[in-house]
């Protein structure tokens, strides 16, 4: 599933190409998770702003139509879900039986491919507007947010009895720790993932929001992960998952001391973790 750093480097390989771009078309394939909201002749002749990011949504926003004197702002919130990417170009192949929704712009193509069909592209009269209000909702602090400090962390992780790793996969208290990367975290702040989070020490929480930090800062210097198949807009692979220390490496030499890493099912979620480096 795309995560955080998946969905910001999507962002970013389209976010330039697109700005200040003019949609002539848009057409739909199968449905989505959740419709349109619109009809798709409601987008045509719409000026793109700049991409933004909430979470894992992107926010595409559409200024009023040309020559539409009360016509509206508005945008397009989307979302990956469990096997979608986008792809961005002005030559593009022709659209296959996973290519679900398309906007032509007057500077390329874009385009999602999401063989699940778990993602979705909403219309919205803004982030604050419903439905894209709603579909935010809950969403914790975003991960480089400098209001997030560690006594803020800290004080949110108080107030928990979950296990620390399910409750980072939440987002609820901070956005972007998906499964790999709470993974990583835990294991440089040396945190046992089933540690439940009212235990953990103001210092500790300290660690672990730098680790989450770290974590999410070098995924994003590789592009994301790719274990099966997210590119960017561009074509290309993320390459963090050749650098993981524990995600995906169970029985292998843990990096640190040489012990055996072990996997653990968590809510569903396979968890990896060293048991000599992180003690609960």
């Amino acid at each position: 599933m795309p995560e955080l750093p998946e969905v910001e480097v999507t962002r970013r390989s389209i976010a330039a190409a697109l700005e200040g771009s003019t949609v002539r078309e848009v057409q739909l394939g199968k449905p989505l998770r959740w419709p349109l909201g619109c009809e798709a002749a409601r987008l045509i002749g719409r000026r793109v702003g700049n991409t933004g990011r909430r979470g894992k949504y992107l926010w595409v926003p559409l200024g009023p139509r040309l020559g539409c004197a009360d016509d509206d702002a508005g945008g397009l919130l989307m979302h990956l879900g469990m096997s979608g990417s986008l792809s961005f170009g002005a030559d593009l192949p022709p659209a296959g039986v996973h290519d679900h929704f398309e906007m032509l712009t007057d500077r390329g193509r874009l385009r999602l491919h999401d063989p699940r069909r778990f993602g979705a592209v909403i219309w919205s009269d803004s982030l604050e507007a419903h439905p894209a209000a709603a579909r935010l909702a809950g969403l914790g602090a975003e991960p480089f947010d400098p209001q997030l400090d560690p006594a803020r962390f800290h004080a949110a992780l108080q107030a928990r009895r979950t296990a620390i790793k399910p409750l980072l996969l939440a987002g609820d208290i901070v956005v972007g720790a998906g499964n790999i990367y709470a993974c990583e975290a835990l294991f440089r702040a040396g945190i046992h993932p089933a540690t439940p989070a009212m235990r953990i020490s103001r210092p500790r929480a300290q660690r672990l929001l730098e680790a989450i930090r770290a974590t999410l800062a070098q995924a994003l210097e590789l592009g994301g992960t790719t274990l099966r198949d997210f590119r960017d807009a561009h074509g290309m692979d993320g390459a963090y998952q050749h650098q993981a220390a524990v995600y995906g490496r169970e029985g292998q030499p843990c990096v640190r001391c040489g012990g055996a890493i072990r996997r653990v099912m968590q809510g569903q979620r396979s968890t990896y973790w060293c048991p000599r480096c992180q003690r609960r």
